[in-house]
């Protein structure tokens, strides 16, 4: 099968090395797996901080999004059958999407919604299970909760499902950053009944909009460089959710408002094969619902055409650029 590699990681986007296309052996699948015809993917900043981190003995396929049709299952598969269309973001230990077959377990898999076209349903697996994740399974926001959210990195592919779950799903008031006019009119967009400017101290501009704190913070990008702003504009006992890499994060400052610190990972369950990895199956399932009844919508930012090794290349210097705003896809080999 066709599929985009990398040997050698941390070489610059520019050279043609970095990501590359080769001819690997069609994945067999495992008891529990989907074997997947990949008809489009997106790409994440995982994708970028694998190829320049993660040394590898192989090509190693990145790509943690996929779309595609079930073309065979494992023995044990009970949620699938061949021919039905899914979509996933799979589990980073395992090869990813960057290929014309994926492999999936079934439990970490959704029915991919039917409103949508593939390039549309491949912006949303990574993204919505981190955001749904994060505010339901670790900050444990309530439906009817009357309280504030402060989303930080509002614009990105997470800030960008997360606004509009908080908007749709709770009765929180969201309120967004984002740096750049552009970006600011997309999260309002989104829902965000606020959107603050997080190049400014952010007490700050939550005080211009007449909140002086939040219950709860989501800290999608530069935690470290947000992090004394945030303790400042949490309430006591309030709650803070962290998805990014800082070097060092002193979580001494919290304990004078017994404010909680919540890390979400999207692969944890399936990287340990948790008890509870189905919930991932269910998430995506009450995503493909809500995507078709018209409650959420496509977090797609940009389509830069088939899958090829120029078109990934150009989407990894994007991320890395910083400005990208909702989700990159591909489509078609």
């Amino acid at each position: 099968m066709k599929a985009i590699v990398y040997s050698q990681n941390g070489l610059p986007i520019a050279d043609p090395q970095s990501l590359y296309e080769t001819e690997l052996p069609k994945p067999q699948p495992g008891p529990r797996d989907l074997l997947v015809k990949i008809r489009a993917i997106s790409v994440n900043p995982v994708d970028t901080k694998v190829r320049n981190g993660a040394p590898t003995d192989a090509p190693r396929i990145l790509g943690w999004d996929a779309v595609g049709e079930v073309e065979a299952v494992g023995a044990e598969v009970s949620l699938f059958k061949p021919g039905d269309e899914v979509f996933y973001a799979g589990s980073i230990v395992r090869p990813g999407a960057y290929a014309e077959y994926g492999l999936v377990d079934e439990r970490i898999a959704g029915r991919k919604p039917q409103s949508l076209s593939d390039a549309d349903a491949a912006a949303l697996p990574l993204t919505s299970l981190t955001a749904w994740e994060l505010l339901f399974d670790r900050l444990e926001v309530k439906p009817d909760e009357d309280a504030a959210l402060l989303i930080v990195g509002a614009g990105g592919g997470v800030g960008s499902i997360m606004t509009q779950l908080a908007r749709k799903l709770t009765g929180l008031t969201v309120i967004g950053t984002a740096s750049r006019p552009e970006t600011a009119e997309w999260v309002k967009s989104l829902g965000a009944h606020h959107v603050i400017d997080h190049s400014r101290p952010l007490t700050e501009e939550l005080k211009k909009i007449g909140i002086d704190q939040v219950r709860y913070v989501a800290s999608l990008t530069h935690t470290d460089k947000h992090f004394g702003q945030i303790i400042e504009a949490l309430e006591p006992q309030g709650k803070m959710g962290v998805i990014d890499d800082p070097q060092t994060l002193d979580v001494m400052p919290l304990k004078r408002k017994a404010i909680s610190l919540h890390w979400e990972l999207m692969f944890t369950r399936a990287i340990f094969e948790t008890a509870d990895m189905q919930r991932q199956h269910e998430i995506l399932q009450n995503v493909s619902r809500l995507i078709d009844d018209g409650t959420l919508r496509s977090t797609l930012g940009d389509h830069y055409g088939p899958i090829t090794a120029d078109n990934l290349r150009k989407a990894h210097a994007l991320i890395e650029s910083g400005k990208a705003r909702g989700k990159i896809v591909l489509a078609g080999f």
